[in-house]
This record gives C-alpha cells, sequence and structure tokens, in this order.
C-alpha cells in the first residue's frame, strides 16, 4: 500500500519494550550489548551504576567485578549509547502522545512506532502523520482531490485520468479545470511518496552510497576566496570524503565562498525512486510518474540531502573531536620534571623577559625582568640570570618558546650553568595569565609574571597546570571551532577527568582546579576541599575528608581513592588502593604476622600472598590483583619518565633550514592527514602521511603522538610564507609505499590551512634536560646527498595553505 505508511514490521512483545529495570527498558541492555560486543549484564551493571552517581573513572577502576573489567573507554560508550536510546525513548513517546491525542493511533501504527530502532526510522513512520504547514498537497485535499489521487495510485489500465478528474472540477473550490484537479491530485501522489516510510529508508540508503559532494565558488568571490580555491570545482563521493576535507568545504559555504551540494546523480535516483511507485505505462501511470519525479525533485531529495550534510558533518565533526581528545591525552599526560625548584622565563624583546624563581611546590618566591636587545643588556642580563639560579637554588631552567625564545636559550647556555635549560611551550599562557584563577591566586602581579609562573609550573607538572587552562586553548585540536561545541567540551572533559584520576592527587598541594576534576567531586566540594585545607591544615589521613562541609558518603566514595596523602598518618592514603578495601590488606598483613607498613616494604612477603584467598562475594580477583600491583609501587605516576632533548643549536630561524637536514624534533599536533614537528625555529614543520614511515600508514596516531621526539630530514623550505615539509622516513627520496595515497598531499591536507591552529608559528613544545653542550646535537647538512626529486618534491599545493592565517 503506498498511502499514509509501510506496511508495519512485526511488533515486538510488548513485555520487551515495557518492561523496566530501575528506570531502564530491558532492550536498552540488549541493544547496547549487541553494538558495543559487550554481555547484557556488563551494560546493565554500568547503567545501573551511573544511575547511582558513579563517574566514569571510579566504575573503571573500583567496580570491576560488577561490569567485568571494562576499561574506561568502553564505559563512556555504554554512557553515551544509554543517553541516545534515552532520548529516542522519549521521542516515542512523544509521538505516541501525539498520534493519541489527535485519535490518530491505530494498533498497526503503534506496532511500527515501537518497532522504530533509531530516531531517523522514527521519524520517518511519524512523518505522514506530524502536524505540518499547508503544502501544495494538504490545499488539494482541502478542496477534495485526495480520492482522485488514490485513484491515480492504482493505475488501473482503463483509468482515464481526465475522464477520472472531471467530477472534480468545481470552480466554487478552486478546481477550475480538469488540468487544476489533476495537478492537485499529482500533489497529493508527489507528498505520499516522499512520506513513504520504506521508500525513504531505500533512498536514504542510496544518498549514503551515491551521493557526490560538490562544491563551487560563488558568483564573484574568487579573490575573497582564494584560501579555498582548491574546492572552486569539486567532486567527490560523499562518503568516501575525508571528514577534515567536508568541514573545510563546510567551512568554505559557512564564509559565504562555496556552494555546497550532496546529490547523486539524478536520473539513477529518480529512477530508483519512480520504480517503487509507477506500475504501468497506462495514462494513470504516466499521471503517477510525473508526480513521482516531482515528489523526488520537490521534497525527497532536498529532505535527504539535508539529512546526508547533517549525518555527514556529524561524522566528521566526531572525528575531528577524537583526534582533539586524542592529542590532548598526550598532551596531559606528559612526563613531568617532578618538585624541583625552578627558574622560569618568559622572554620577550621590546617588554624584556620575565623571570620568575619558584620554589619545589610552585610556589612564586620571587620575580624579575631582564633585557637581551644590546651587548650590554645581554650581559647584565646574563649575571643577574646565574645569581637569581645560585640564590634560590635552581635545579632547571625553563624558558617560554615564544618570541625571542631561542635568543633567550643561546643566552642562558651561554652562562654554562650546571642546570638543565628546558624549552616550554607557552600556548595556553596567556589565557592563564588574564583568567580568574589567575588573578586570584596573584592579585597584584602582571600578567607576563603570571605567564612565567605557568611556563614553570608546566615544566614542573604539565597536568596540574594544563588543567587551569580551557582545553581548546591548547592548540592540539583539528577544525575544533567548527564542530558542535558541546560535543567538544563533553569529550574534553571526559579527557581531562580521565587523566587526573589515573595520575591521582596529591589533595594537600593541588590547586582547586585540580581537585574540581577529581572523581566525585567537581568545583564546589573541590573549593570546600580547599578552603578546608587552608583553615585547618594539611589532611593527615583520608578519613579527614569526610570533615569537609557537605563532602558525604556518596563523593567520598567516588572521590578517595584517587586522592593521595603522601607522608601520612596510613601509608595507604598514598596509593590508589581504595579506603573501602584497607580491611583487605590489613588481612593480608595480619595473615602474614607483619604491619601494613612492613608489607609494604617487603617483596618477599608479598610474593607469598594468594589472591585466591581473599575472593568474597563483591571483591573478586580483579580488585585483588588492583590491591597487589599498587602494594608494590604505592601512587606509581602513569606518566614515563622525563627524558633529555635538545635542539639543534646551529638551527634557531627558519633561514638557517637548507633541504636534506637532519634534525632532532618534538611532534606538537596529529592529525589525520600527518603530524606537525617543532624543530626549534619557531614554526612547525609537516611530515604529511605519506612521509611518517617507510610502510604504509593509514592512521597517524598509530605511528606518532603529541611530546614525542622524533628525527626527521627536511625536504622543502619555503622561509618567505613559512612553509616547511619534513619526512621521518628512512629514504625520503623513495617512492611510497606500496598503497599509500599519492595524492593524500593535494586531497587530504589543503583543506587544513583553514585550521589556525593546525600549524602555528609559536608551536607546542615542551622539551626535555638537554645533555652537555659538547653531547648537544648539531644539524647534519649531509651535502652530498641529492635533493628529493621534482616527482617526489612534496605538498607544493599543500604546504602552501599552512603557516599564520
Amino acid at each position: 500500500m503506498y498511502y499514509r505508511e509501510r506496511p508495519p514490521p512485526p511488533a515486538a512483545p510488548a513485555a520487551l519494550f515495557f518492561h523496566r529495570t530501575k528506570g531502564f527498558l530491558v532492550q536498552f541492555f540488549e541493544q547496547i550489548a549487541k553494538e558495543l560486543s559487550i554481555a547484557p549484564g556488563q551494560a546493565k551493571a554500568v547503567a545501573e551504576l551511573l544511575d547511582e552517581g558513579a563517574t566514569i573513572p571510579f566504575i573503571a577502576r573500583y567496580r570491576k567485578e560488577a561490569h567485568g573489567s571494562l576499561d574506561e573507554v568502553a564505559v563512556a560508550a555504554v554512557r553515551d549509547r544509554l543517553t541516545q536510546l534515552r532520548e529516542l525513548e522519549a521521542r516515542r513517546q512523544a509521538v505516541l502522545a501525539s498520534l493519541a491525542e489527535r485519535e490518530l493511533l491505530t494498533d498497526e501504527l503503534r506496532a511500527s512506532v515501537m518497532a522504530a530502532e533509531t530516531m531517523t526510522a522514527l521519524e520517518d513512520v511519524y512523518l505522514p502523520y506530524r502536524p505540518k504547514r499547508r503544502t501544495r498537497a494538504t490545499m488539494a485535499r482541502e478542496k477534495g482531490l485526495e480520492p482522485l489521487a488514490l485513484a491515480l495510485l492504482e493505475q488501473a489500465a482503463n483509468l482515464l485520468p481526465e475522464q477520472a478528474a472531471k467530477p472534480f472540477v468545481d470552480a466554487e473550490k478552486g478546481v477550475e479545470s480538469v488540468e487544476v484537479a489533476l495537478a492537485g491530485a499529482r500533489d497529493i501522489i508527489a507528498e505520499i511518496a516522499s512520506e513513504h516510510a520504506a521508500a525513504r529508508a531505500s533512498m536514504r540508503e542510496y544518498f549514503a552510497r551515491k551521493a557526490v559532494a560538490a562544491s563551487s565558488v560563488a558568483k564573484g568571490k574568487e579573490e575573497e576566496g582564494a584560501k579555498f580555491r582548491d574546492y572552486f570545482d569539486w567532486q567527490e563521493n560523499a562518503a568516501k570524503a575525508a571528514g577534515h576535507r567536508l568541514l573545510a568545504m563546510l567551512r568554505g559555504e559557512a564564509e559565504g565562498i562555496l556552494t555546497l551540494r550532496f546529490l547523486p546523480e539524478a536520473e539513477p535516483a529518480q529512477a530508483l525512486f519512480r520504480g517503487v511507485f509507477v506500475k504501468n505505462s497506462s495514462p494513470a501511470g504516466q499521471q503517477v510518474r510525473e508526480a513521482v519525479d516531482d515528489g523526488y525533485k520537490r521534497l525527497l531529495a532536498p529532505s535527504l540531502e539535508t539529512e546526508l550534510r547533517a549525518t555527514l558533518r556529524k561524522k566528521a565533526e566526531s572525528e575531528a573531536i577524537a583526534v582533539f581528545a586524542r592529542n590532548l591525552r598526550q598532551l596531559l599526560l606528559a612526563s613531568p620534571l617532578g618538585q624541583k625548584r625552578v627558574l622560569a622565563i618568559d622572554p620577550g624583546f621590546r617588554t624584556g623577559c620575565k623571570i620568575v624563581c619558584l620554589d619545589a611546590q610552585g610556589t612564586l618566591l620571587h620575580h624579575d625582568l631582564i633585557h637581551i636587545l644590546s651587548e650590554g643588556q645581554r650581559k647584565d642580563a646574563g649575571e643577574k640570570v646565574r645569581k637569581l639560579a645560585a640564590d634560590y637554588g635552581a635545579e632547571a631552567i625553563a624558558i617560554g618558546n615564544g618570541t625571542a625564545g631561542r635568543e633567550t636559550e643561546t643566552l642562558v647556555r651561554s652562562l654554562h650553568l650546571s642546570l638543565p635549560v628546558l624549552v616550554v611551550s607557552e600556548s595556553g599562557a596567556s589565557v592563564y595569565s588574564a583568567s580568574e584563577t589567575a588573578r586570584r591566586e596573584f592579585p597584584d602581579l602582571d600578567l607576563t609574571v603570571r605567564g612565567a609562573v605557568s611556563i614553570g609550573r608546566r615544566l614542573m607538572d604539565p597536568l596540574a597546570e594544563l588543567v587551569k587552562i580551557d582545553p581548546k586553548a591548547i592548540g592540539v585540536g583539528q577544525y575544533q571551532h567548527d564542530v558542535d561545541q558541546t560535543d567538544l567540551k563533553k569529550s574534553l572533559d571526559d579527557v581531562v577527568e580521565s587523566c587526573v584520576n589515573a595520575v591521582g592527587v596529591e589533595v594537600n598541594t593541588a590547586s582547586m582546579e585540580l581537585l574540581t576534576h577529581v572523581s566525585g567531586l567537581g568545583p564546589a566540594l573541590a573549593k570546600s576541599v580547599v578552603t578546608y585545607r587552608e583553615a585547618n591544615g594539611p589532611f593527615a589521613q583520608r578519613k579527614d575528608l569526610k570533615k569537609v562541609p557537605r563532602l558525604g558518603p556518596k563523593a567520598f566514595e567516588q572521590a578517595a581513592g584517587f586522592l593521595r596523602i603522601h607522608g601520612g598518618a596510613n601509608p595507604l592514603d598514598a596509593s590508589a588502593v581504595h579506603p573501602e578495601s584497607y580491611g583487605i590488606v590489613k588481612a593480608m598483613a595480619a595473615d602474614l604476622g607483619c604491619s601494613v607498613p612492613d608489607l609494604l616494604a617487603n617483596a618477599e612477603m608479598r610474593r607469598r600472598i594468594k589472591p585466591e584467598a581473599y575472593v568474597t562475594e563483591t571483591v573478586g580477583l580483579p580488585t585483588l590483583r588492583d590491591i597487589l600491583a599498587e602494594l608494590e609501587k604505592p601512587g606509581r605516576d602513569p606518566r614515563e619518565a622525563f627524558e633529555a632533548f635538545a635542539f639543534a643549536e646551529d638551527v634557531t630561524r627558519i633561514e638557517d633550514l637548507e633541504a636534506g637536514m637532519r634534525l632532532p624534533g618534538i611532534v606538537t599536533n596529529v592529525t589525520n592527514f600527518g603530524a606537525f614537528v617543532d624543530i626549534g625555529v619557531h614554526q612547525d614543520g609537516l611530515v604529511h602521511i605519506s612521509q611518517l614511515a617507510d610502510s604504509f600508514v593509514s592512521d597517524p596516531h598509530t605511528v606518532v603522538t603529541v611530546q614525542q621526539q622524533v628525527s626527521v630530514t627536511v625536504l622543502e623550505v619555503d622561509a618567505a610564507r613559512k612553509r616547511i615539509s619534513l619526512s621521518m622516513r628512512k629514504n625520503p627520496d623513495a617512492a611510497p609505499a606500496r598503497g599509500q595515497a599519492r595524492d593524500q598531499t593535494r586531497d587530504q591536507a589543503r583543506d587544513q590551512a583553514r585550521e589556525p591552529n593546525a600549524a602555528r608559528t609559536q608551536p607546542v613544545r615542551e622539551n626535555r634536560p638537554r645533555p652537555k653542550t659538547e653531547n648537544r646535537p648539531r644539524a647534519d647538512n649531509r651535502q652530498d646527498r641529492q635533493k628529493p626529486e621534482q616527482g617526489h618534491r612534496p605538498f607544493q599545493d599543500m604546504l602552501a595553505k599552512f603557516g599564520k592565517r
């Protein structure tokens, strides 16, 4: 049948839809389990824990027995899918209520509504019945032409449309002629066809496979939109278009430069749609054909194009957000220098270099100013740095990587102090300097001094300092300004929470911003913890946290395992062992005839523990193994050990670069088309995906990570436009690995030029202690090596898009 709705699919048993467990529809668990390849019981356990107020880090770490040891990624996936299914169920109930209120809800229609497994399928079922504005079809129905339309749809061989239309001619109703009657009937047929649920589903799938993403330049915008010139006349299969390329075209459209369409070839699409409704070539069939073609062009195609556009955008945004989240995690978990006294410098030419001296806890002890423009100024500056380092017992020197960074580094190194000199990323430091957090901590200090403090603290503990800054200001995202900001914030908040709780937080020294991200706390309780600590002194043991106002049993349960108290009354308070498991550790020690401190200190005793002996109904082997691992290294930091790194000392400007040089570098950003690397010249270079390795690379994230130390070969330099092409391959001149897309240079990376954070003139870098001067690497000019052949000169088109916007 063609009218109103498709034949309803088999209805699921009513009990399935209305059997609830603690507010959940039971089929949720079955569906989530199937989609995520987990057991329904695991999905149910996670759902119930989430509804009880548990956080993802707590569930993944301390409730493994309940959900079968799912990791944080799986727990978050259950949460997100559960949210979507609840939204679907809420919409389903709203649809049922609307249909019932208008007395349209038949048993068949109810079954179709209940059987819809996606929001799209549900809206398809509801589409013919939803209240709508006056359309050509509704006006035709008001003129009494619906019976004529239904008669034509039957396409009887002996039906003559003109004869059938004559009884419907009525001037008073606005049907002045047979032609007007047939036109109205065709409008009704067009709407029926475009709202036919099964036909829409079929055509939606066809659009997904066959639609072409086609962009063209808007008239008169050629000069203004030069940065989008690669998309002035661009076509590719929409399903195969890279996400970042779609975002580039969508940005061009939003700026009024491009016109972007997502449509399949018209005639094959119309033929497919036509085949659902046109039965024969009879006169009535010809009327139906004309109506269906009109319905496709005027109603269905625009609707499905809008849907496809939204679907493709969502997919592209999800990919971009995932890239940002992955890079952010790597940056937050960068190796910390640790609790050492630091002299930090925020470099500058005109306004001078701001110097701060910090103790091992990051407390500001002194601040000063030096200038380095003239020879005399540099001499005085050097003596001041030498004196401050000695007076405050500096154990490391941190220098910001912004303007005058390399010049300041050269000056400090010329002093030959027996201290590691490190160049630290300034990205986001200015945001922190002007923030409420910085004003609260340093109300009387200049913004630049606050920035220098942030640089020094970022060296000591990147995680503790970076949580004070909006992640979007750190600059490791891909098209971060073009994606859904709510989804982006949610994803980045998840990453920050995950990293903070993975490392653990020293409750007696942590800032309010760091405590905010601890499981179960949040801004209000974090402020209460800091206020209580300031009024009553350091916490002696974890259970003292219960004295903090408004920090109740649930918050304590969620937070305690992630908070550390080193040097407190209970040695377990410095570990990730949850207070609820202290009794188990005491039982282990008692069974061995020793104290808990003795157990922590004696590896031989720990090896004698049989975890199976301590299994209970609520505590299983996963938790027991975690406890034993913590007893081996209480409060261990999951971050990698700090490593030395040095840029080539004789390469400080882009003008110093030559093709063929082999240089050390730090990965600052990883995208879907390659990686950006800081080589110490105030401009990141690009290693395209085809130059990341000698073998085929489909995902750059499997090869490099943010903050990774790498060795790169300079392929091409455009100093005037600040564009650098690099390679990590052992033999950059060789042809790309078989299967490596050679046109990725043009197709995948060109549009990243539109992303201001993709390549920065102030790159994110966090350098490590350098070896002594005599061991420092120098640029390998390799004069005897050939320059890359013209055929492999990489990325002229692409590199032309990078640099300052």
